[in-house]
């Protein structure tokens, strides 16, 4: 079977009723009001983390800034980087979206687009990470690694400010996440907690996993070294991989052994961490 790229168009994504310009932040403005009007001592935290702001972008701006602040450096300092981000890449408006769709779509716990911003530290520590690979990329280095240090205390997730994401990335639950440097994530992959992307040493250089689109990473899995985990491919939970894994395959195990194939093309999408039986 020849797998082809993840697409966020799936006829049975629970994003696809949505309509509009800009509808996932008009659903999140709705699902704050809503909010809103069914407990009145939560009305006051709508009201500024969403409500009163113009756009999504100054939402996260807003909220991730004053998780991520201390005594050095406060919260205005760092919404004033998002809002620099937010307005010089010109990828960033269709990532944030793609990454809040693949939330809800994918997590049966997830039911309103406002959960992972407000409450999600997966997403939120993915979004932090963003900010400070942008600054990685541009030369602001010491940045970077402020705030993967401040992200790695607030949110138990660390992450190198080189790493690469694409989008529509899922991270599940998200404590215990480790990814090295040189390691590259491409689009639409769901990680559970407790996953690592690293290195086999202290060989220096190019020395982590490139992660292929529609790969689902199962909870505990550690994959090392400079390795490719292929299209629509699947590590199971608790496994260590130490070789490339092929497009559309399953492994599992420690070292992991590729068990046998996906029923489902892009496993990243469905979730199914149910490995295929062994019984004849």
């Amino acid at each position: 079977m020849r797998y082809k790229m993840p697409q966020n168009n799936s006829a049975n994504l629970k994003s696809r009723k949505l309509e509009g310009i800009d509808p996932i932040w008009d659903k999140i403005k709705e699902e704050a009001k809503e909010a809103s009007s069914q407990d009145r001592q939560i009305s006051g935290y709508m009201y500024s983390q969403i409500l009163s702001q113009k756009t999504l972008e100054k939402v996260l701006s807003v909220n991730l800034s004053k998780h991520i602040e201390t005594i050095h450096v406060e919260y205005r300092i760092i919404e004033d980087l998002f809002d620099e981000f937010y307005s010089t890449d010109k990828q960033i408006q269709q990532t944030i979206r793609a990454d809040i769709s693949a939330v809800y779509d994918r997590d049966p716990a997830c039911h309103r687009y406002i959960e992972p911003i407000l409450y999600f530290k997966g997403f939120q520590a993915l979004q932090v990470h963003r900010l400070a690979n942008w600054l990685w990329v541009n030369g602001r280095t010491e940045f970077a690694y402020y705030l993967q240090s401040l992200s790695s205390r607030v949110y138990s997730v660390d992450i190198h400010p080189a790493a690469h994401f694409g989008k529509g990335i899922f991270i599940d639950h998200a404590t215990g996440i480790v990814i090295g440097e040189t390691a590259v994530i491409d689009d639409n992959v769901s990680m559970l907690h407790d996953v690592t992307l690293g290195g086999t040493g202290k060989k220096s250089g190019d020395r982590h996993p490139k992660v292929k689109s529609g790969v689902l990473i199962g909870a505990g899995a550690k994959i090392l070294g400079n390795i490719k985990i292929g299209v629509s491919a699947r590590v199971a939970a608790g496994s260590v991989v130490l070789n490339d894994v092929p497009n559309g395959v399953t492994v599992a195990g420690v070292p992991a052994r590729i068990i046998g194939g996906n029923d489902k093309e892009y496993p990243s999408q469905h979730m199914d961490h149910l490995l295929p039986s062994t019984e004849k």
